[in-house]
C-alpha cells in the first residue's frame, strides 16, 4: 500500500487524514533539533504504547508496551543515537513515558536508522496530535481515530512517503 504525506495530510486508499508535521516544515537536510519533519521514503517498524491507557489496537507491527524508564536518545555524541533506551540514562534522550497524551501511541518509521548518522535526526515518529494539531518538533502526528486507523491497514511490507 502507498502512504502519501503532502500538504499536512496523509493519504492512502480513499482517506485524507489530517495531520501536523514539524514547526519548520518538510526538509530533505534533516538535522537534529532543526524542527523539520524528513523528506523521503520509510519503512514502518514497530509501535510503542502505554499498555495504561490504549487498549485494543490492530496491527500487524510489532506493539511494545512503553514503561517509565524508556526513552530515545538524541545525544549525537551517543552510541545510542536515535535508539529506544533505557533510564537513568546519563545521555541527552526524550522520555516516551509521558504526562501528556502524545506518545500513548508511537510508530516508528526508519528515518536514520540503517545506518545512523549521527546528528542526522533521531525520534522521528507517528504520534498522537494536539486537540488543535500544534506543530512537531519533526514527527507526524495524527487523531487517536486516525492512528488506529492506520495502523490497521498497515504492515511492515508499506512505506511513507513524505514530499
Amino acid at each position: 500500500m502507498h502512504i502519501l504525506l503532502k500538504n499536512r495530510k496523509l493519504c492512502f486508499d480513499n482517506y485524507r487524514l489530517k495531520c501536523s508535521i514539524g514547526k519548520r516544515g518538510i526538509t530533505n537536510k534533516k538535522r537534529e533539533g532543526d524542527k523539520k519533519t524528513p523528506k523521503g521514503v520509510f519503512k514502518f517498524k514497530k509501535v510503542l504504547y502505554r499498555k495504561d491507557r490504549i487498549s485494543g489496537l490492530e496491527t500487524k507491527l510489532k506493539l511494545i508496551p512503553i514503561k517509565q524508564n524508556m526513552g530515545w536518545c538524541d545525544d549525537i555524541n551517543s552510541k545510542f543515537y536515535n535508539k529506544l533506551i533505557r533510564f537513568p540514562s546519563n545521555k541527552s534522550s526524550e522520555r516516551l513515558f509521558r504526562k501528556d497524551n502524545i506518545y500513548n501511541i508511537i510508530i516508528v518509521i526508519d528515518f536514520n536508522m540503517s545506518p545512523i548518522i549521527k546528528g542526522k535526526g533521531s525520534a522521528i515518529f507517528i504520534h498522537l496530535a494536539t486537540k488543535n494539531y500544534k506543530p512537531t518538533q519533526g514527527c507526524i502526528a495524527l487523531n487517536i481515530k486516525d492512528i488506529r486507523l492506520l495502523l490497521k491497514k498497515i504492515s511492515k511490507k508499506d512505506k511513507i512517503k513524505i514530499i
